[in-house]
Formats: C-alpha cells, structure tokens, sequence
C-alpha cells in the first residue's frame, strides 16, 4: 500500500520486522525496560468511553499483566469519540514510549468515515490480540423474532427503523450495512444511531429507544442470557460460544460473515528497541495461564498477531475496509 505521508511516519508501520526480531533480545537503554527487568508504569489509552469491549480489553491488559508482575503498574485512560480516532490524535502527541493503545477493525473504519487526520499508519503496530463475532440483538419486547423480519421492516420503513452500535464506519456500523447489501436493500434506508460505548447502546436498547442494537458478543451475551434483548443472528462463521443457541447470519441465507478484531499499537515516535520491548511484553503477556483464561472468560478467539505479519496484516485490512465502505454506501 502506497502512503502519501512522511517516511518517518510510514516506517512505523512497514519496518516491524526488525522489531520483531529486536524484542527476543530488547534491553532497557532505550527507554522502555523489558519485561524481565520490569516496566515501571505502563500507560493504555482506550480510545472509547467504560462500558465497551476497547475498555474491557484495556483492562484485561492491565489486570493480567500486573498479577503476573509484568509491569510494576498499569494505568487505564479513556479518551472516547469519533470511533476512537479522539484517542488516536492523544497517542499522536504522547511522549512515554510505555505507552499503548488498544484499537482494532472499529477504528480502521472510523479512520476512513471520520477523514481522520491522525492515521494507523502514523503509530507503531505492537500486536493484534483477539478476534469476536458480533451480534444483532433487539428489545425483549420487540416484534421482530428473526433477521429477516428486521431487514424487511427496513426495506418498507427505512429510516423510521433505527439500529444501534459502536461510532460510525465500525465494524457494527459495516455488519449493518452488509446484511442489507446482502438482502437488496438500498444503504441510503439505513438509520445508523453511533455511540462511542456499549454501555450507551445498551441503555438505548433497554429503553426501547432503537429498534436493534449491533455489537460484539461480549457486550451483549449476559443482556440475552437474561432475556433484557433477544438476539437474532451472530456473524461468525459458527454459532459464538456465549450464545450457542444463536443461529449464523449464513445459516439463515444471509451471505455475510464478519468478525472484529482487536490489538494494541504504540506512539509513531518510538524508535525499534522501545517497540521491541513492548512487543516482548505483551508476547509476555499472550504466554500466561491467566491471559488464556481471559480469552476463554470473554470467549474472545486468540488472533495473535506481531511484527511483519501484523503490519502487512493492517495494511491490507485498511485497504479491504475502503473497498468495503465504499460498496455499502458509507463513503
């Protein structure tokens, strides 16, 4: 992928294969300690409000990397807004190479929608972490019993039908989109409600103030054991473990799979040994007992991904994100 941005921007993003291979031998001089000698303070900017699965990934971060005495602290900051692209014009001006952001699929898209000046490329890629299906839920008390009487009401009532989820051009934002591309309905009947944290979307939900709600399993999965919402379809490729009863948008004809993933990425400012020894330490951090139990908790699928892999892995998901908004009418 060609950039039209300053080299010193876009090495940040290609020249991850010498720090993968600087962080199986990272030392501290550069600033930032390897793990064995212990970071001091880490900071984790989430680039969205409490409540949403960037937070709890964020502070699953923290809490398993300081009970395995990883870092010396961890401290979460939420910076939330314009599907995290708030956050990362704070990363852009951070100047603790202990620093890490999560992000993921939600804001590859909210980059693009946004016109974001601050982009991926400008920071460093440390890992991508994990993978989870999302799912279309609706009130309890919602007439609409499958996908397709939700995506028929659509296609007669338009924008009288109104569906929820994370910021604009995100992966909700996007499954939305696809299921009624996928269906032959027109984009421009899409009434697409954004808010920066799942716990805002479900408040919205519980009120019966949206007609559907779109977001990661995790978020809603205990709202649909509860019976609070009823979900309608998940879009994996199987039935998500949380909610197993949960049919496939395929199994019920609708041809889309789509699932979010989610990483870290560091300041652009950091030279190759500080991002070696951050790679190191959230490999550290994938290789304990308690972060695979964190996985299985959360039933969140391990994706890890680091050095070259995770940068080639970026590029061109940014480039499948454009193709993608652009077929869906979101650009």
């Amino acid at each position: 992928m060609k950039l039209n941005r300053p080299m010193k921007r876009h090495s940040a993003l290609v020249a991850v294969a010498a720090v993968s291979a600087l962080a199986l031998s990272a030392c501290g001089d550069s600033g930032a300690e390897t793990p064995e000698g212990g970071i001091d303070r880490l900071n984790i900017v989430v680039p969205a409000d409490p409540g949403g699965g960037w937070d709890q990934t964020g502070r699953a971060i923290q809490t398993d990397l300081e009970e395995n005495d990883l870092v010396g602290s961890a401290s979460v900051e939420n910076v939330g807004g314009a599907g995290g692209t708030n956050g990362l014009t704070r990363l852009a001006t951070e100047q603790d190479p202990n620093t890490l952001m999560v992000m993921g699929y939600v804001m590859v898209g909210a980059v693009e929608t946004n016109a974001a000046e601050t982009r991926i490329e400008d920071t460093t890629p440390i890992a991508r972490l994990t993978d989870e299906p999302l799912v279309v839920v609706v009130p309890a008390e919602s007439p609409y019993q499958t996908i397709e009487d939700l995506v028929a009401d659509i296609e007669e009532n338009g924008q009288a039908v109104s569906v929820t989820g994370g910021s604009a051009g995100g992966a909700d934002h996007i499954l939305a989109g696809m299921i009624l591309e996928a269906e032959g309905v027109a984009p421009d009947k899409l009434n697409y409600i954004p808010y920066s944290g799942g716990g805002e979307s479900l408040a919205a939900l519980l009120g019966n103030q949206v007609s559907a709600g779109i977001s990661g399993v995790g978020e809603y999965a205990e709202q649909v054991k509860a019976g609070t919402v009823r979900a309608l379809a998940v879009s994996g490729e199987e039935p998500a473990g949380q909610i197993p009863e949960v049919e496939t948008l395929t199994d019920q004809g609708i041809d889309v799979v789509l699932t979010n993933w989610r990483g870290v990425v560091a300041p652009g400012s950091i030279d190759e040994e500080q991002a070696a020894a951050l790679t190191d330490l959230i490999t550290e951090l994938h290789e304990t007992e308690s972060w695979q139990e964190t996985l299985t908790e959360n039933n969140w699928a391990d994706a890890f991904l680091t050095g070259e892999e995770f940068a080639t892995f970026l590029e061109e998901d940014i480039e499948t994100v454009k193709t993608t908004l652009t077929d869906i009418g979101l650009l």
